[in-house]
Formats: structure tokens, C-alpha cells, sequence
């Protein structure tokens, strides 16, 4: 790439895998109004170009996302791929619990087991959970076992049998 060229990596919310909403296919066409042609990735979607070129495409698909039922848009600007990447999934967990830690204004070791009960509701509402070794690494962090946490999940997911989970 250029020197003076640039990338940015965008991720519009809310998106449904398979059943892009016109808040998504409006930012797609913002960019590809800007000639910037959209790379669709498995976690967000990149354009590259001068940096005029990318910074007016970012505006226009920012306001064409928002005016179109976005709920956020999140931006990431590099000169490399590899400078604007969003992480890996394990970043993506650490900055999850980070997330619920500062919520409940404590470390997930530290909390109560009402409150480990909330933070597991939590990283779950963040899709925490559908990242692979997941469930082993919270429990880790909370100091119980696996068991529990997918107690606390089956809580979850029904709540008149949450009463019935004892912890290990």
C-alpha cells in the first residue's frame, strides 16, 4: 500500500449474520459511492485507499449506517492490515471481562456468588461464551469450575430452576 494510503476497518451494529439490515447494505454503498470497493471480513469489514478517499467513505457510511437504524459503528484506521485489526478472540474475552470487572467494580475472583451469577449473565449478553474456551477461562478468573459456570448458564436460560444450583 501507498504511504499515503490508508485502511479502515468497520463494524456496523446491530448485524445479523446472513441477514445484513439496511443500516449494513447503506454503509456498503456509502463506501462503494466513495469508489472504494468493501472487503467483508468474518469480524468487520475493511476499504482502502488515499486517505481522502477513506475518511470521506467513513463519514458517509457512518451517517448512512446511523440514519439507517444502526445502533453503533465502530472505526479502526491503519496503515497495514495488521495495524488496524480488532483483535484476537482471546483480546476480545480479556476486554469483555474488563467490561463486566468495571460494571460490578470488582475483579471476577473478588465478587460474591450472586454477583459471579451477574457477571456470567453478562459476558453472556456479550456473547463471551460463544468464544472457544470460554467457559474454562471465566471460570478461572472467578475461581470455580466449569460446572458452575454452565450452572449459571442453565440459570440463565431458565431462571425458575436458579433457586436449585448449588455451587460446587
Amino acid at each position: 500500500m501507498a504511504s499515503d494510503a490508508v485502511r479502515a476497518e468497520f463494524l456496523v451494529e446491530p448485524f445479523v449474520e446472513g441477514s445484513p439490515g439496511p443500516h449494513v447494505t447503506a454503509a456498503l454503498e456509502a463506501c462503494r459511492a466513495n469508489g472504494l470497493e468493501p472487503d467483508l471480513g468474518p469480524f468487520a469489514t475493511s476499504i482502502a485507499g488515499s486517505i481522502d478517499a477513506v475518511t470521506a467513505a467513513v463519514h458517509d457510511m457512518s451517517r448512512a449506517a446511523l440514519a439507517n437504524g444502526a445502533t453503533a459503528v465502530q472505526v479502526r484506521f491503519g496503515e497495514s492490515p495488521s495495524a488496524t485489526r480488532f483483535g484476537d478472540l482471546h483480546d476480545a474475552l480479556a476486554q469483555m471481562v474488563a467490561a463486566v470487572e468495571e460494571q460490578l467494580s470488582a475483579p471476577l475472583s473478588q465478587l460474591s456468588r450472586e454477583e459471579k451469577q451477574v457477571a456470567v449473565r453478562l459476558l453472556d449478553e456479550r456473547g463471551a461464551f460463544l468464544l472457544r474456551k470460554a467457559v474454562e477461562s471465566v471460570g478461572e478468573m472467578m475461581g470455580v469450575s466449569r460446572i458452575t459456570i454452565y450452572n449459571y448458564l442453565n440459570a440463565i436460560s431458565r431462571p425458575e430452576r436458579a433457586t436449585l444450583i448449588p455451587d460446587d
